[in-house]
This record gives structure tokens, C-alpha cells and sequence, in this order.
């Protein structure tokens, strides 16, 4: 009787794995830890380094990663786009994925100068692109939307700022900040890149980028 016991509960084990290897198989993003939402994206407005205007809408269904820097960073932001190089290599050929880098430097990072530092990592800009536009606007959405920096620090005169910001935040296909990664550290930027993997497997409803950032 005990080992009819012991072999039906065995049967059932070796199904129920069976059935969940299976289902892992045939629906993407099943089984995978879901990422917390962090903060949704409030919609914004910059200049691309081909002159174009980029939005909110125009990384709608992507998955994305924001980034700071500035083109004349003597300090950590070489060795942020060098480890933010190896990101796009992993992706460049999956089209559901964009990077966007945002200058914090507005005055020098102009459109050419923009256009000449991307020029100068090869890469293709139509995925990973390069943003200047006003600085009030570039640090609120870096501090409201991608959570890279302390709020409070919008309290200052805007002139007497300068964002400079080591982290790196990910982004879902409905503008929702899922995670946020030192971009310094190699063990968070291979984190980060079976995140990506993670995103581009979820399925998500059929949601819009928010309004209101601290909306539910």
C-alpha cells in the first residue's frame, strides 16, 4: 500500500514538473520572477542627434534602457557607455529593444555634438539614441520618470544643478521603470542583461504611458 503511496505521488511530482518545463516552452515569459514596478514614465519631449524629436510615443512597445552622461565626462562616463556598448551588442538585433541617452550637459551637448559622439561609437542611433533638449526637462524626467536621481534635488535653482548619475534604469514595453542598475558594476550590467531578456518575453495588458507619475 505504502509504495502504491510513494509511486503515485512520485508520478505526480514527475508530471507536474513535465507540465511546467513544458509551459515554459511554449508561452514566453512563463516561469520568469517577475521585476516590481518601480515608477511609470510621464510623457516627455527631446531632440534626437539627428535633429528629430523623440517622445514617450516613440518607444511605446519597447523595451528600453535610459541612461545620463555628458559627451566631455573626463570621470565615470566612458566607462559607463563602454559597459553600456556591451548592451547594445547583446541587442542590437532584437528591434523590440532602444537605449536612450540623455545629456545633463544641454549647453554643450548640442544636436552636433551629439550626432559626433554617436558617430564615434558606431552604433545604430535609430536604437541606441542620443537626447539633449532643456535641462529642467532633462533632470525632472531623470529624477520623476527614471528614478536616477533624489527628487528633492528639483528644490534647487536649476542653474546651480548638474546631475551626474551613475545608474541605469530599465524599462518595460508600457513605460513602466522596472528596475534600476549601477551601471559601473559588471555583475549589475549582467543583471541587467537577463532583465532585458526577462522584458522581452513579458506579456503585458494593453496599458498607455501615465500621466500621473505617482498614479496606480
Amino acid at each position: 500500500m505504502n509504495r502504491k503511496v510513494f509511486f503515485y505521488i512520485g508520478f505526480f511530482i514527475v508530471l507536474a514538473i513535465g507540465f511546467y518545463f513544458a509551459m515554459t516552452q511554449v508561452i514566453p515569459g512563463f516561469g520568469d520572477v517577475k521585476l516590481p514596478v518601480v515608477q511609470r514614465i510621464k510623457p516627455f519631449s527631446f531632440i534626437n542627434q539627428d535633429g528629430e524629436r523623440v517622445t514617450e510615443r516613440s518607444v511605446e512597445g519597447k523595451v528600453y534602457v535610459a541612461e545620463y552622461f555628458f559627451t566631455t565626462c573626463p570621470s565615470i562616463c566612458p566607462q559607463l557607455n563602454t559597459n553600456m556598448h556591451k548592451i547594445y551588442e547583446e541587442f542590437k538585433n532584437e528591434p523590440a529593444f532602444m537605449i536612450l541617452s540623455h545629456t545633463v550637459d544641454p549647453d554643450n551637448d548640442t544636436v552636433g555634438r551629439l550626432k559626433w559622439y554617436a558617430d564615434s561609437l558606431k552604433v545604430n542611433t535609430k536604437q541606441w539614441v542620443f537626447l539633449t533638449g532643456r535641462k529642467d526637462s532633462l533632470y525632472l524626467t531623470a529624477r520623476n520618470s527614471y528614478v536616477l536621481d533624489d527628487p528633492q534635488n528639483n528644490l534647487q535653482n536649476i542653474n546651480d544643478q548638474f546631475l551626474h548619475t551613475q545608474f541605469f534604469a530599465l524599462v518595460d514595453r508600457i513605460g513602466r521603470v522596472r528596475k534600476i542598475y549601477d551601471g559601473l558594476k559588471k555583475e549589475e550590467i549582467e543583471e541587467l542583461k537577463k532583465d532585458i531578456k526577462k522584458l522581452l518575453r513579458e506579456h503585458n495588458p494593453g496599458e498607455r504611458f501615465s500621466n500621473n507619475v505617482f498614479g496606480s
